[in-house]
């Protein structure tokens, strides 16, 4: 199983950035994909999560509205539109992987992580 997570980078606030998940090695359809954050100092904390393309869930409130968690299942991506970002969305956003198909925002839920994409927001 290997998630590959891209697209992260520095972003003036008001921004946008869309963040890629590129899965292998399993079968993507029997794996619910998830989003998390970690800022500098902060606990990893979930921040959408997605079963199918008409099944998504949102855990952080700041991002609900900005934020849009998507999926391709023919290219095994999942991606993460981030909109009218803030500097408190500066962090470090990991992709991960769970099957059941069952969405939580509680980290050690998720079997399996990438590597990780770096956001940063400046004000």
């Amino acid at each position: 199983v290997q998630l590959q997570a891209s697209g992260g980078g520095l972003v003036q606030a008001g921004g946008s950035l869309r963040l890629s998940c590129a899965a292998s090695g399993f079968t993507f359809d029997d794996y619910a994909i998830g989003w998390f954050r970690q800022a500098p100092g902060s606990e990893r904390e979930g921040v959408a999560c997605i079963r199918s393309p008409d099944d998504s869930f949102y855990y952080k409130d700041s991002a609900k509205g900005r934020f849009t968690i998507s999926s391709d299942n023919a290219k095994n991506t999942v991606y993460l539109q981030m909109n009218s970002l803030k500097p408190e969305d500066t962090a470090v956003y990991y992709c991960a992987a769970v099957t059941p198909k069952v969405c939580s925002n509680w980290y050690p839920h998720y079997a399996y992580w990438g590597q990780g994409t770096r956001v940063t927001v400046s004000s």
